[in-house]
């Protein structure tokens, strides 16, 4: 069953490319996007099922055999970011025809968006495949390109400008992440991540630290770490909600997934954990400070994206089986429950006009649903038992007292006061957007007095459903994460699948 690894890759990259032949028929590119996105969730469900069943499927491209050729690897934490992620770009992709038929503009979209949207999802599986640090490096400058033309789309003045922004932030981290590719080549004549396990281990303490580091700051940009962190807030919240929405959901936790693979992978036990941790804290704490004194859901929202990676930086920093477990389950929790609330996002601005928090008021009463749909993602981002939140902070802060010591305590106590302050952000938009009295340049009705677009509402709710079903698959999924954090740390399995036991 090989033959299902490249087609996450090949199936987006396909469809992209007969969406873009399809420029000023949207219905057919609406129909293509989602046969594709629908058709690359059930081979992705299939790989995990596969992986956890038979160990690590292994894809030699082109039959070059690795070190020498390009290896596209699916072992449990590959597909389960695969099935997420997948779940996560089709209800957007609908959640976005939604929006678009509301506007009015659903026969004359952008022809680019549908092609932008399938290549971003090719960069995103590829870079969760890839077993090179190369084929790594071309998944994230595949979604990259992609995510300048969603960024820009409509060209405002204000998207451009964020855009701007964002160009020049991600060209720097992919210098960075391309230079330490160069040197790591220099330094083992290698980069097949499996050939780099025993390659690496036999380089100076010295070289090797320069090399962690450099792949950390490349990653640490990209998944917005703080002190790398600043430009988040100012690029995100300009793009129309299914872009902000995706981009929220999956690339930072891209990143986080690129240093999670090679802290485990490449430098197990390494001295920078130390630094890992410290910034976890700081992620932590700063980002969600920054959420606390927003008057904009949009940018309130896009801080506590920040704070979040924090706890996802912790359980790698710790390097234990319990964080690495808790970290990867925390991934998906995130994933889905940071798109549903920028969905929401969109939601509120379509019924309320706006979403300035002082130009907001009585969505409660004005919109019940709408309510509901914010209340219940919003409670579970904030670690309110029994949702998934919850259980995986709970997880985390076990591990950290598991790890004991000053840094790990501090990092304990930093989580709860993040829960703590993210609760009272949430509570603050509650307050101002759904319980005090409508705002008096709120329009009354929806433009035409129709209720909320039911192909916006139902992805939206879809996901709200999803966030939920994670606390009753809580156990399933923490063992999944149980069995990859082993994985990882165990490293054996994946050098021996990607070589076939053969020599090297």
């Amino acid at each position: 069953m090989t033959f299902l690894v490249p087609l996450p890759v090949v199936m987006p990259l396909l469809g992209a490319a007969l969406t873009l032949m399809m420029a000023g028929r949207p219905r057919a590119q609406r129909t293509v996007s989602l046969t594709v996105l629908t058709a690359t969730l059930l081979v992705s469900a299939a790989l995990l099922h596969l992986s956890t069943t038979e160990g690590p499927l292994v894809v030699a491209v082109g039959g070059w055999v690795a070190p020498l050729g390009i290896v596209l690897v699916a072992d449990q934490l590959a597909a389960l970011m695969l099935v997420v992620s997948s779940a996560v770009t089709v209800c957007v992709l609908v959640y976005s025809i939604g929006q678009g038929m509301a506007d009015g503009d659903e026969e004359a979209p952008l022809s680019v968006y549908h092609p932008a949207y399938l290549v971003l999802t090719a960069g995103v599986t590829n870079a969760f495949l890839a077993g090179d640090l190369f084929n790594l490096y071309v998944g994230f400058e595949i979604l990259l390109v992609a995510s300048y033309v969603l960024l820009t789309l409509g060209g405002t003045g204000n998207r451009i400008r964020a855009g701007a922004t964002y160009v020049v932030v991600s060209l720097l981290s992919s210098v960075v992440f391309l230079t330490a590719i160069g040197l790591i080549y220099a330094a083992t004549g290698t980069l097949n991540l499996a050939h780099l396990v025993e390659r690496l281990d036999a380089l100076p303490a010295g070289l090797k630290l320069i090399l962690q580091a450099m792949l950390l700051l490349a990653f640490g940009i990209k998944a917005a770490v703080f002190p790398l962190s600043s430009w988040l807030p100012d690029s995100y919240p300009t793009a129309p909600a299914p872009v902000t929405a995706v981009f929220a959901g999956l690339l930072t936790k891209v990143g986080v997934y690129a240093i999670i693979r090679t802290e485990t992978l490449l430098f197990p036990g390494g001295r920078a954990s130390v630094v890992l941790l410290v910034c976890a804290l700081l992620t932590m704490v700063v980002g969600i400070l920054g959420a606390v004194a927003q008057q904009d859901i949009k940018r309130l929202l896009s801080f506590t994206l920040v704070s979040h990676i924090g706890y996802l930086l912790f359980g790698v920093g710790l390097a234990t089986q319990l964080g690495l477990s808790s970290a990867i389950f925390y991934v998906v929790h995130h994933i889905t429950i940071q798109t549903t609330l920028f969905l929401v996002t969109g939601l509120i601005e379509k019924r309320g006009g706006s979403t300035a928090l002082d130009r907001l008021g009585g969505l409660g009463k004005l919109s019940p649903l709408l309510a509901v749909l914010f209340l219940v993602p919003a409670l579970n981002l904030a670690g309110i038992p029994p949702f998934s939140g919850f259980i995986g902070k709970v997880g985390l802060i076990q591990a950290g007292v598991a790890h004991g010591g000053i840094l790990a305590g501090a990092l304990v106590a930093g989580g709860v006061l993040t829960s703590l302050l993210t609760l009272y952000a949430i509570a603050r938009v509650w307050n101002l957007a759904f319980w005090r009295a409508p705002h008096p340049s709120m329009p009354k009705t929806e433009p035409g007095g129709t209720l909320l677009p039911p192909l916006m509402v139902g992805p939206t709710l879809a996901l709200v459903v999803l966030g939920v079903g994670l606390s009753v698959v809580a156990g399933p999924l923490f063992a999944v994460g149980d069995q990859s954090a082993t994985d990882l740390m165990e490293r054996a399995g994946y050098v021996t699948a990607v070589f076939g036991g053969g020599t090297r």
